[in-house]
């Protein structure tokens, strides 16, 4: 938030837990912020792969203007700008609160879980300032930090640390939340938990872990990687190959310099995807504790929580790993044959699209334009379909495309590519004089745009119905008939069965990455 002469330090005592004191965040007369809000005991130490743990009690006023350290990573492929420093003593989280907010009018609450690979981001990226949402929409806004990768999703268990340490930082998160946001005039019994990309995967997974129940009363994933979740031996032999490169065991690693595991962490990183096309290095795992079975599993057996659900992708979700030149994604055709055969030698009698179908799903003249189209269905598009007719027979789901490209986007083929929704979600549209975005035009449409889903997610936490602004079509919810989904465009459109030549060529049967 910038400082000008309205801007002004105030002292107050949000956290009603006892043996908290007050803390100083800052009102600029639309919106009250806090940053930098110890969340957990700092995962140091001993504290390493363990299960997150109560802060420490205060008395005095804690100063709350100022975002604390985010995860320890890699430098990411594309700058991200994570707010401040990083450091392994990270879980911290943010609020933003519209100025009048109070006990006596509780808010909606939304939880925003970041994405990047499970390696990158933070909750304190400029991306998700909070202010457009919690001052024109009339919510509470948290963002979280969480640990990233070798820090956070490696599986040592067997060596008697604790597994997807990720997972139960966002839950201690979450149980901060419930008990203290009264305090912020945010509603406990209104919290929507929200994340894109990897902060999307933690969703959908939570969604089936039983200790996330109660905790959230709303959900919302873009582009979740619903399928990429290991299985105990998956993440063994990802967390060997971290061991390999540090040159030490489980024990030793435990008390090794941080540097030294995010240079495993960006080895892991790079050489997963590299190795075996369509996998991450770092995922949750199925760990038979927190997470008892693949999150798509139990939401196609109609076991997830039952609160509303709001889902969806991007229409050109792999362009940006083009674009990046990046092995996260299987682009190129070799690549994906490649892929196919592993899911083959992994999941056999799994139905994997013939060429046939492949032509006539993705009826493209290139093979590499087709290949994007593959690549953006079997690592989102699928997994969110899937999801989605599961958890449609507990819970209200309700199923997007976001198709909208600007001029500029569409000029270097980029068009509706992974996370480019996130600025119209958050109304932060210009991130400086050097963001592109929109030099070639599109402001004026994608202020529209960014208005009518900010409408709609913002409602969706305050009521669990996602309404857009009058006049705008009505979103019906996703069930196994209809397929009803929201075309996000210059205008919006509600399509029934957006999917079905895809649907028809992948099948029923979950092909995952495990």
């Amino acid at each position: 938030m910038t400082a000008d002469a309205n801007t002004r330090q105030v002292v107050d005592r949000p956290v009603v837990q006892t043996g908290y004191g007050p803390l100083r965040g800052i009102d600029d007369g639309l919106v009250k912020t806090w940053k930098g809000i110890r969340y957990a005991a700092a995962p140091v130490g001993e504290l390493r792969w363990r299960a997150p743990q109560p802060p420490q009690p205060w008395t005095d006023v804690v100063d709350a203007t100022t975002f604390g350290p985010v995860s320890p990573q890699p430098r990411s492929p594309i700058p991200m700008g994570l707010g401040t420093r990083a450091d392994e003593d990270c879980l911290f989280l943010n609020v933003w609160a519209p100025s009048g907010a109070s006990s006596r009018d509780p808010k909606p609450v939304m939880v925003w879980v970041h994405g990047g690979a499970y390696i990158f981001g933070s909750g304190s990226q400029p991306l998700y300032n909070g202010s457009v949402l919690a001052g024109g929409s009339d919510v509470v806004v948290v963002t979280i930090n969480y640990r990233l990768g070798a820090l956070g999703f490696l599986d040592f268990s067997a060596a008697g640390f604790d597994s997807n340490v990720a997972l139960r930082d966002v839950l201690a998160a979450l149980r901060w939340v419930r008990d203290n946001i009264a305090g912020f005039g945010g509603d406990p019994d209104r919290v929507t938990l929200f994340g894109e990309s990897a902060g999307a995967g933690i969703v959908t997974t939570l969604l089936a872990v039983p200790e996330a129940a109660g905790l959230f009363s709303r959900a919302i994933a873009q582009s979740s990687p619903a399928t990429s979740v290991y299985d105990s031996s998956r993440g063994a032999s990802v967390a060997d190959l971290v061991l390999h490169r540090l040159g030490m065991t489980a024990q030793e690693a435990h008390r090794a310099p941080v540097e030294a595991l995010v240079d495993a962490s960006a080895h892991a990183f790079d050489h997963v995807p590299t190795a075996s096309p369509g996998r991450l290095a770092f995922v949750p795992t199925v760990d038979g504790d927190l997470v008892p079975d693949y999150p798509v599993t139990i939401a196609k057996a109609g076991k997830t929580h039952p609160v509303p659900l709001l889902i969806g992708t991007n229409k050109d979700e792999a362009a940006l790993f083009r674009f990046m030149r990046s092995p996260l994604m299987p682009i190129a055709p070799k690549a994906i044959r490649t892929m196919f055969e592993e899911i083959a030698d992994d999941q056999p009698g799994l139905q994997i699209p013939t060429e046939e179908q492949i032509g006539s799903a993705y009826p493209a003249r290139r093979a590499r334009t087709r290949s994007l189209g593959v690549a953006s269905d079997v690592g989102f598009r699928m997994p969110t379909v899937w999801f989605a007719e599961g958890h449609s027979a507990v819970a209200p789901v309700y199923m997007y495309r976001f198709d909208w490209a600007t001029p500029v986007f569409k000029l270097i083929r980029l068009g509706a590519a992974h996370a480019t929704e996130l600025i119209y979600v958050w109304g932060n549209l210009v991130s400086g004089t050097r963001d592109v975005t929109f030099k070639l035009g599109g402001l004026k449409a994608g202020e529209a745009l960014s208005h009518r889903m900010r409408t709609r997610w913002t409602n969706f936490a305050a009521t669990a119905a996602p309404t857009g602004p009058e006049g705008e079509p009505h979103w019906a919810p996703y069930t196994t008939d209809g397929r009803a989904t929201l075309v996000i465009d210059r205008e919006d459109e509600l399509v029934g069965d957006l999917d079905r030549h895809v649907r028809l060529a992948w099948g029923d049967q979950v092909l995952s990455f495990r």
